[in-house]
């Protein structure tokens, strides 16, 4: 048995990195609906591996009690064909995942023919079935198959949650969307957090919508064949019509600790693409007359006293965030030589029930583990979803709005009273803190990022016309509270807050001609006088 249990050790910690880094951390696996089949595949396989873990651990199965360990193992070579399939169908592996699951493969050949002579010896016996400890083995496979069963039921829960996303986006969409016609939106990072919700968006009010996305299958897989996905700028032809584009891609700020490699990888997710785009438009027909683009309020870097921070504060040069900031705003810019509008939007926080940092805070919140960051006096600029891609259909819209606008909500609280607020969501409240030092000596400068934040204002939004439909962090939260319903609203403009919302209005119109020499699905064309209604 020391040999099942060596090689079901290598198989269980190659499979928990898998799961942890490219399910979780890259692939993102439970905050997308279109992932649900796959996830659902995981929660099964991970199932089976936790009843084998404790099987091993505890039990002797002897004659025809052999077929049903034996049945559990053949069922997951069923169970793993299937999720190849799938994971090809709907998402793009990165090489590293694909050199692991070789790897599991193997190591799984390597279990089977270790168990073979096992199960033959066992099923010799009289069939009967006992109890079999195995000293330590015994209990770290207890632990294993505790744990692995566990995140099954985690994976279960999320695919319960998934479909019911799923369902929701489905009754929005039922409401057929205008006939798709005139130019086209760009919008690069379109399968990120906050992307999705604007293509879904997009879609519904009967725009053209063309992503540009490392992952092409993801993006068909979540949007449908009404989107046209590409992996490549330059595979769009320069006759291609449109009017806007969006620029949203970049690696995430907060995850891994800010190591010269990751800083270089952070500014160049953005800055390349940002170049990438500034070409495509220089080669287009027509060019787009607008270029909105994501930056941060960390462009203010570490302000001292708490100040009040309009447009017009200047960066905090020697600050990763300040310049990190400065430097997509910088490239973004660039592109008014050609003639294009720019607007760079500086987003706080975005909350979401389906990614960004709201899901974590959520979970501790509702177990009553929200906890004060620091002394919690430290302003956390927020921004709800819905409005963060209002805001950016506002900045296309509006034809006088150029260059930085802050794009958060208008009341600024301490993380204190943020925190307090989200516990209080879910009728609980929060006594934890956690000490400056431990989050500094743990995080380093990333530290900054929770424990010191930029009271910035949306002046420019609000003197622009815009209407926040979450102005208030209890009424964000309450909407939070209801995934469901939220998620109802993605592919449509949610109800304010407040008493009015933001004017419908037309999107920029591309001037003259043209058309795209690529197929119908493009349907990218210029209809000349057509507005880009909204």
């Amino acid at each position: 048995m020391t040999a099942v249990f060596i090689v079901l050790t290598v198989q269980a910690l190659m499979g928990a990195f898998d799961n942890l880094w490219h399910h979780e951390w890259q692939a993102r696996l439970p905050q997308r609906a279109s992932a649900r089949h796959e996830l659902l595949l995981h929660a099964l396989r991970e199932a089976i591996y936790g009843l084998l873990f404790l099987g091993f651990a505890w039990v002797q199965w002897q004659g025809a009690w052999v077929l049903l360990p034996a049945t559990l193992l053949a069922v997951e070579i069923a169970i793993t064909a299937a999720d190849f399939l799938e994971e090809d169908r709907s998402r793009r592996l990165p090489p590293a995942e694909r050199v692991l699951h070789t790897l599991l493969t193997a190591s799984y050949g390597v279990l089977v023919g270790v168990i073979a002579p096992l199960f033959a010896a066992q099923a010799a016996l009289p069939t009967a079935v006992g109890v079999a400890g195995h000293g330590a083995w015994s209990l770290l496979f207890t632990l294993a198959g505790t744990v692995v069963l566990a995140w099954s039921v985690r994976n279960a829960l999320a695919v319960h949650r998934l479909r019911g996303v799923a369902r929701a986006e489905a009754a929005a969409s039922a409401t057929p969307a205008p006939l798709a016609r005139g130019p086209a939106v760009l919008v690069t990072g379109g399968t990120g957090f906050i992307g999705s919700a604007l293509v879904q968006r997009l879609r519904q009010e009967g725009h053209r919508v063309i992503v540009a996305t490392r992952d092409p299958l993801q993006a068909r897989a979540a949007f449908g064949p009404g989107v046209w996905a590409v992996d490549r700028l330059d595979d769009i032809p320069p006759e291609t019509a449109i009017a806007a584009v969006v620029h949203l891609a970049g690696a995430p700020i907060l995850g891994l600790p800010w190591s010269a490699r990751r800083r270089r990888q952070l500014v160049d997710s953005r800055v390349e693409t940002a170049r990438a785009l500034r070409d495509l438009i220089a080669r287009l027909h027509r060019r787009p007359q607008v270029l909105v683009g994501a930056s941060a309020v960390g462009f203010y870097g570490v302000p001292e006293g708490g100040a009040v921070l309009r447009e017009g504060h200047a960066p905090q040069p020697g600050r990763f965030q300040s310049d990190l900031c400065a430097r997509i705003e910088q490239e973004a810019l660039r592109a008014e030589a050609l003639g294009v509008r720019v607007v760079c939007l500086r987003l706080g926080i975005v909350l979401g029930a389906d990614g960004g940092a709201y899901p974590a805070q959520a979970l501790a919140a509702r177990w009553g583990l929200g906890a004060v960051l620091g002394h919690g006096r430290q302003p956390v600029p927020w921004i709800h979803r819905d409005d963060a891609v209002g805001l950016i259909l506002h900045a296309c819209r509006q034809p006088r709005l150029s260059g930085a606008v802050n794009a958060v909500a208008p009341v600024v609280p301490s993380q204190r009273a943020f925190a307090a607020a989200l516990a209080a969501s879910f009728g609980r409240g929060g006594r934890l803190r956690l000490p400056a030092w431990l989050l500094r000596a743990a995080l380093g400068e990333m530290s900054e990022l929770l424990l010191c934040g930029q009271r910035a204002v949306p002046v420019r939004a609000a003197a622009s016309g815009y209407v926040f439909r979450h102005p208030t962090l209890e009424g964000a939260f309450r909407a939070l509270a209801r995934p469901a319903a939220a998620a109802a609203t993605v592919g449509s403009a949610p109800a304010p807050e407040a008493p009015a919302g933001v004017a419908a209005q037309s999107l920029p119109q591309v001037n003259g001609g043209g058309r795209v020499s690529h197929s119908a699905a493009m349907a990218c064309r210029d209809n000349p006088g057509t507005p880009f209604a909204s």
